[in-house]
């Protein structure tokens, strides 16, 4: 087998590569000396690797390290509802199986949380809940469901999503407590939990402040993924269910004492 200009078997660098690339997703971004440091490794070496790892798409390189790939613009509901349906389908099935008898509820805007509001309409049979929603589909998967008294906050609509945001969400949310709070996020990473929109973000920070416990509901596409408005740090999550998982994602939970559950898709 033959080696390269730094003295190592390709096979070591390619493991490494993809090592460094998993770990910029996590976390969102990196710097050399740390990854020099993580790898054992000269930062030259680093920097070789990420000029890799960036002609592949995998990552960007920054002055003193890299970034995480991040979404460009907010995608249109529709198509964003039509990205990964058997994972958001699995991760609605297994955030139902958190809600107890009597629990008071609120269901953000986001297409996995609104696949969340689905699986309870369907598997709600017995089950008492409160629920309040920014969501227009989420309300109207919700309204007629019996046991489930469902109340839809107030605000400006966002016409791309039907989301409620603003001022007037804002001041509505301060009337309202709930025992779990469903967020949906376009970003997880070490950075924390964001999306592509400022108002939708404030709405999100706002609702996480009033629950005892915050469940994000996300597929893998989202992690290590950072978008234009950040929500909060990870401190305040309790539990992440996505539908497939990493040994580095398990890492990130465990350093924040994130319960993490993963959706069989």
């Amino acid at each position: 087998m033959g080696v390269n200009s730094d003295g190592e078997s390709p096979v070591f660098a390619d493991e490494r590569q993809a090592k460094i690339a998993e770990l910029v997703s996590v976390r969102g971004r990196a710097r050399i000396g740390e990854l020099a440091k993580e790898f054992s490794v000269t930062e030259p070496t680093i920097r070789k690797d990420l000029r890799v790892l960036q002609s592949r798409g995998l990552l960007k390189r920054t002055h003193g390290g890299a970034l995480a790939m991040q979404p460009t613009v907010e995608r249109e509901l529709a198509g964003r509802q039509a990205a990964n349906p058997a994972a958001k389908e699995a991760i609605a099935n297994a955030c139902v199986r958190l809600l107890q008898d009597g629990d008071s509820v609120f269901l953000d805007s986001g297409t996995t949380v609104s696949a969340v509001a689905g699986a309870i309409a369907a598997k709600s049979a017995g089950l008492r809940l409160s629920t309040l929603t920014t969501s227009l589909g989420v309300a109207d998967r919700l309204a007629d469901v019996p046991g489930i008294d469902c109340v839809l906050l107030g605000g400006q609509l966002r016409r791309m999503d039907g989301a409620l945001v603003g001022a007037l969400a804002l001041e509505n949310l301060q009337r309202f407590t709930f025992s779990l709070a469903f967020i949906g996020v376009s970003g997880f990473s070490d950075v924390g939990i964001s999306v592509g929109s400022l108002a939708e973000a404030a709405v999100k920070a706002e609702a996480i402040e009033r629950a005892r416990r915050v469940i994000l509901a996300l597929d893998h596409t989202k992690v290590g993924t950072t978008d234009f408005a950040r929500i909060s740090g990870l401190d305040v999550v309790d539990v992440v269910v996505t539908d497939t998982t990493t040994p580095a994602v398990e890492a990130l939970c465990a350093r924040y004492d994130i319960e993490l559950l993963a959706a069989d898709a």
